[in-house]
């Protein structure tokens, strides 16, 4: 079995061998490094498994998540701010970036930034200086970047979401993460490492997995992936009893389960063709035509807003801000 340097990831799939090497290959630069991949496909242990490797490893490995912090927030946790420079201020703090100093910057769901910061971090990533709110003095920071999306960033910067400058900054070393559903008889193995971890953090005695419980895992399409897989195995281990997991104490859904789910996105797909409609329909304001899309997932998802959000590649925490976006008087 390989692991990638110094890092728990597991594999032995074509797929993971081929990433593992990629991160060697990758790990020795200082070029700045573009992770995509589906949500709980494992990005961030990716990025830190090339720090691992990398001749920062003994400096820190900072990550922010740009699609969790609020707009208005989110220079002040890059770039860190003065007492004072905005209500809320009430000492002078450090940002991501100067935490990072002498090691690498994690910069998650990077295509969730919007256009007025994904401005300021191309400026940072052009002086290697930053100005904290509140500062008129610039410092220079030393820090190697890794981000990741679970979207397209070729499509964001069509789209118009993504500055083309930035993409071409960021887009050095490109890594894609494989889904778990590509993956083989990694389910499996990946489900034994944490059969054996959860059950030992819940005292648990399971020591293995049952022949239709290994069954069941291996005909999911796991749409959460490792994330996903890791949330069975735990519940299972909390609700099960005895020495071997069954297949009745995995939360999977049923078939039928399944096949709603996969009338969802046949339904969703019906959406997109009929984005060939009239010049009318395109006449309108941009976030017009853009909520009616996102408000007809929810709908196709029975209003779950996660259910859409990965429908559709992007956070859940995307369509939220949106929604509230739109509520806005200015907006009516």
């Amino acid at each position: 079995m390989k692991k990638a340097p110094h890092i728990g990831m597991l594999g032995e799939s074509l797929p993971m061998q081929r990433l593992f090497t990629r991160i060697e290959a990758i790990s020795g630069s200082r070029a700045p490094v573009f992770i995509t991949g589906e949500t709980g496909t494992g990005k961030e242990l990716c990025a830190s498994a090339i720090h691992a490797g990398s001749e920062r490893a003994r400096g820190p490995f900072i990550a922010i998540n740009c699609g969790a912090i609020p707009r208005e927030l989110i220079e002040s946790e890059l770039f860190g701010h003065l007492k004072g420079s905005f209500t809320g201020a009430l000492g002078d703090r450090k940002g991501a970036a100067a935490l990072a100093h002498g090691g690498t910057l994690f910069l998650d769901e990077i295509c969730e930034m919007d256009t007025a910061q994904q401005v300021r971090l191309l400026r940072f990533l052009q002086t290697g200086t930053i100005q904290p709110v509140g500062s008129s003095m610039s410092q220079p920071v030393d820090v190697r970047i890794i981000c990741a999306t679970n979207r397209d960033p070729r499509a964001e910067v069509a789209a118009g979401r993504f500055r083309e400058d930035l993409y071409f900054r960021l887009h050095v070393l490109p890594i894609h993460m494989p889904p778990l559903r590509e993956r083989g008889d990694d389910i499996l193995l990946l489900a034994r490492s944490f059969l054996a971890q959860f059950c030992a953090e819940e005292g648990k005695s399971a020591k293995s997995l049952s022949a239709a419980a290994e069954a069941a895992l291996m005909n999911h399409a796991w749409p959460g992936n490792i994330r996903e897989l890791q949330n069975v195995i735990r519940q299972a281990i909390v609700l099960g009893h005895g020495e071997e997991l069954e297949a009745a104490t995995l939360s999977l859904p049923s078939r039928m389960d399944e096949r709603s789910r996969q009338a969802t996105i046949d339904g969703l797909r019906g959406l997109h063709q009929a984005m060939s409609l009239p010049p009318a329909f395109f006449s309108r304001e941009l976030w017009r035509i853009e909520r009616d899309i996102i408000e007809g997932a929810v709908a196709a998802c029975g209003g779950s807003v996660p259910k859409a959000a990965r429908i559709l590649g992007v956070s859940p925490s995307t369509l939220y801000r949106k929604r509230d976006s739109w509520e806005l008087p200015s907006r009516h």
